[in-house]
């Protein structure tokens, strides 16, 4: 058994474009927002119809809900290297040295720093418009590269 990745296995990778992460973005939030609703339905039902009312309800749930968050995206990528929304966008995680799945230690990592990349204006995200492997904020914290399935 061999560690090294072959040059096939590179020529064969390729780096997933803007649109199939945007739509995998888009699924993700979409679940996890549903997730979130059905977890504290009581309580937003309890807030009424005013929107303000429900997102600050919504506020102090804050730290359960980014938990959430972490915990799927670490889950779903250090386990079967895509989320839902990457899955169905047929693209996945490696890591970028061993172009394996990551570890669960790099998943975390890169759960966190997206934390961090939506909490700061998801300037994060932007980092991929202007490097190579187009990785994101979280991606170069967690050395991972998004690629097409």
């Amino acid at each position: 058994m061999h560690d090294k990745t072959s040059n096939n296995d590179i020529q064969n990778l390729q780096l997933a474009t803007f649109w199939p992460r945007i739509k995998a973005y888009i699924i993700d939030d979409i679940l996890i927002t549903f997730i979130t609703a059905l977890i504290f339905w009581e309580q937003i039902k309890s807030a009424g119809d005013d929107f303000t009312t429900v997102m600050t309800v919504l506020n102090e749930y804050l730290l359960p809900i980014m938990m959430l968050k972490i915990s799927y995206h670490t889950f779903f990528v250090w386990y079967y290297g895509a989320t839902v929304g990457k899955y169905l966008s047929k693209i996945r995680v490696i890591d970028h040295d061993t172009l394996s799945n990551i570890s669960f230690m790099n998943s975390l990592v890169r759960a966190v720093a997206r934390i961090l990349s939506e909490m700061f204006f998801y300037l994060g995200f932007i980092f991929a418009f202007f490097n190579d492997g187009r990785q994101t904020f979280q991606d170069k914290i967690a050395k991972t590269l998004v690629v097409n399935a």
